[in-house]
């Protein structure tokens, strides 16, 4: 059965999409069976992986018509994509008049969960029904965190998320880890709020550190994750670092 972790964080900019392509295309070069269902309606992980976003069926179509998850996936050599766009932005006020409206997504994904052995859903910078839904979905969830002042702040946002989650709708979802991003070495600062991070998460925070990278940057208007369009790369090089760390912390390999 398939481990579901969202990759979610309430403020924007922080790598989170570029860190779900990215490990995706890491876990399916560790020879691991990959899905990546993007709920943000930029569509970003979609284009990240390849796939035209005018694509459909696609998640819009899975949440507010019940089409088959099946039906709308597309295979990718960087791993399978359940694509969107800006259709999806639609969803969440036809969502709102749904019966278990947070659980649309965990049902669409339950019959895929025997197919792979990952599935991450990327969210939407905010704690809106379709961040609820991938939350509901999920076993975990992975965190990325820019290392700058704000970021601290956004974190204990999201613990009081999690926490909600947890006594509302899905008291099994757990913190998979931190992941610090856009890591900048030449600044003290940046060694300073990982420290607090460390301290604050202790050993949830991932050994892995994603630099500030240029190629992490340009490999999305080339449809491609940094680990395919610049292999030697420091980007690609730690995301491949983090997707074997993340197979090491679940499957003990």
């Amino acid at each position: 059965m398939a481990k579901i972790i969202a990759i979610a964080n309430q403020k924007g900019g922080v790598g989170k999409t570029s860190t779900c392509v990215n490990l995706a295309c890491g876990l399916k070069k560790r020879g691991r069976r990959v899905l990546l269902v993007d709920c943000d309606a930029q569509g970003n992980a979609t284009s990240g992986m390849g796939v035209d976003k005018s694509r459909t069926p696609n998640m819009y179509h899975i949440m507010t018509q019940g089409v088959p998850s099946r039906d709308c996936v597309i295979q990718t050599k960087y791993g399978d994509v359940l694509p969107t766009n800006k259709d999806l932005s639609g969803a969440t006020v036809e969502l709102v008049d749904m019966e278990d409206r947070e659980y649309v997504l965990k049902g669409a994904l339950e019959p895929l969960r025997e197919i792979y052995d990952y599935i991450l859903i990327d969210c939407p910078p905010s704690l809106e029904l379709l961040t609820v839904n991938a939350l509901a979905a999920a076993d975990s969830v992975l965190v990325p965190v820019q290392c700058e002042y704000y970021a601290l702040e956004g974190i204990a946002d999201l613990t009081t998320t999690i926490k909600m989650i947890n006594s509302r709708i899905n008291p099994k979802l757990e913190i998979q880890g931190i992941v610090l991003t856009m890591y900048d070495s030449r600044t003290n600062f940046s060694e300073q709020v990982a420290g607090e991070i460390r301290r604050y998460f202790g050993n949830k925070v991932y050994k892995t550190i994603i630099p500030r990278n240029i190629r992490i940057a340009e490999a999305p208007s080339h449809g491609k994750p940094v680990i395919a369009y610049d292999r030697i790369s420091k980007g690609s090089s730690a995301y491949l670092k983090l997707a074997t760390e993340l197979v090491k912390q679940i499957e003990g390999v």
